[in-house]
């Protein structure tokens, strides 16, 4: 009797152990961002090294909204423009009234990233926020 419940006990415990390990495939992490004049919310997101995110933007403002992820070590300085561009990681813009799902690899860099709206002046009125990537364990 002992030795069938530990035959049963052990299968149970390899099927979730197996389910768990699943197709090994990336794991997915949602990330559900508003924007408004002028911010994000939230405005400070956490996320694992080198996984597949997908950003889901609802813009409620009333004009364009952009969020760009900037490179790692790399901030705007007074004003966002075209010396930034090559600095940017990844972006997405949300016209108004609409949202938008996309999905992107997070850095394989652990750290700080500055996150910015790169329409005119949007940057300076303070919507900002930062992107923090943490080592997948």
């Amino acid at each position: 009797m002992k030795k069938s419940r530990f035959v049963f006990f052990t299968l149970i415990v390899t099927m979730f152990v197996l389910t768990a390990c699943g197709s090994g495939g990336a794991v997915s992490t949602t990330i559900n961002v508003v924007f408004t004049e002028f911010s994000f919310t939230p405005a400070k997101f956490i996320i694992p090294a080198g996984q597949e995110i997908t950003i889901t933007g609802t813009n409620e403002g009333a004009v364009v909204h952009e969020f760009v992820i900037m490179k790692l070590g790399q901030t705007v300085g007074d004003n966002f423009g075209d010396e930034d561009e090559v600095n940017i990681f990844w972006e997405v813009e949300v016209d108004s009234g609409a949202t938008v799902s996309q999905t992107f690899i997070a850095p394989t860099e652990p750290g700080e990233y500055q996150i910015v709206c790169g329409t005119a002046g949007h940057f300076i009125a303070g919507m900002v926020g930062k992107l923090i990537v943490v080592a997948d364990e």
